[in-house]
């Protein structure tokens, strides 16, 4: 059994580290409150946006443009969203796996990534980096995702990559965070099952002003700054979110940590008043 020294430094240790955990938790839920008003406010225009895109190029016909199709390379450049710092629980994680575990070849991935936390594991799973900063999710503005868009965009008409894909964390609600796989480009349009079902009115081939090349050119690029921006709302949402669940969750578990250890040092207390209420005895009936 430990010590009464050895246990009462080891709750003074949890103690201190139950202190770190409330201010990390008090700090997270006040970005939480900001974060997830943002996301909130943005979530219906970044939803709306890909359903309009989507379904406009489901009605606008077979167009020949170089958004649209993927490339002979078969590289995909996959922009993964994480934090710069752990202590978040699975948030940094769940979002890793999508792409480890899920049908992508490690040789055929590029990674462009948002986040330090996403940036140091793919480099440590051997993914090829293509691109990364980690200063743009701390305050996600729109600037910066543009200037991302613009380089992909780039990447992808030069034929460096054949297909882009977005990896972040949707945000639901303050206790719910999605890990989200969307694909960016080439745009998938609706199959012809689903055209289908759409009323024959809204079947009517969409006619573009000016000609559909340049209205793609002005359209596909504002589609994908768009989403990276909503990503990146999004995520930051989720991972104060998710921080502050941690940490509650680890200053509950020092809560009973420490009511366990000082059940523990009251036992072992009482067990040396005891002995040495055992010696006193014994030594007045050795005198008697």
């Amino acid at each position: 059994m430990a010590s009464m020294r050895d246990i009462k430094r080891r709750k003074g240790s949890i103690q201190s580290t139950q202190q770190i955990t409330k201010a990390m938790k008090l700090v997270s839920t006040v970005k939480l409150q900001r974060a997830k008003t943002r996301a909130e406010q943005s979530k219906d225009y970044f939803k709306c946006m890909y359903d309009t895109v989507t379904s406009m190029l489901g009605k606008a016909g077979n167009i020949d443009h170089p958004y649209l199709k993927a490339g002979e390379t078969g590289k995909k450049a996959i922009i993964v969203i994480t934090s710069n710092r752990g202590l978040a629980g699975g948030y940094n994680s769940n979002v890793v796996k999508l792409i480890t575990r899920g049908e992508f070849n490690k040789e055929d991935v590029m990674i462009y990534a948002i986040g330090k936390k996403g940036r140091e594991t793919f480099a440590r799973y051997g993914y090829e980096i293509a691109w990364e900063n980690s200063e743009m999710i701390e305050e996600p503005k729109y600037a910066d995702a543009m200037k991302l868009s613009s380089q992909l965009l780039e990447d992808f008409e030069n034929g460096v990559v054949s297909e882009i894909y977005l990896a972040y964390t949707a945000f639901k609600n303050t206790v719910s965070h999605i890990p989200t796989l969307l694909k960016l480009l080439p745009v998938e349009v609706e199959s012809n099952e689903e055209a289908k079902e759409v009323e024959e009115d809204d079947n009517i081939p969409m006619n573009f002003e000016p000609e559909d090349e340049e209205a793609l050119d002005m359209i596909i690029p504002k589609y994908v700054t768009s989403l990276i921006y909503g990503g990146m709302v999004e995520a930051l949402a989720s991972e104060n979110g998710a921080r502050m669940q941690a940490m509650d969750s680890a200053t509950s578990n020092a809560e009973e940590m420490i009511s366990h250890l000082s059940l523990q040092y009251n036992r072992a207390r009482q067990g040396s008043i005891t002995q040495e209420l055992t010696e006193i005895i014994a030594g007045a009936n050795a005198i008697s």
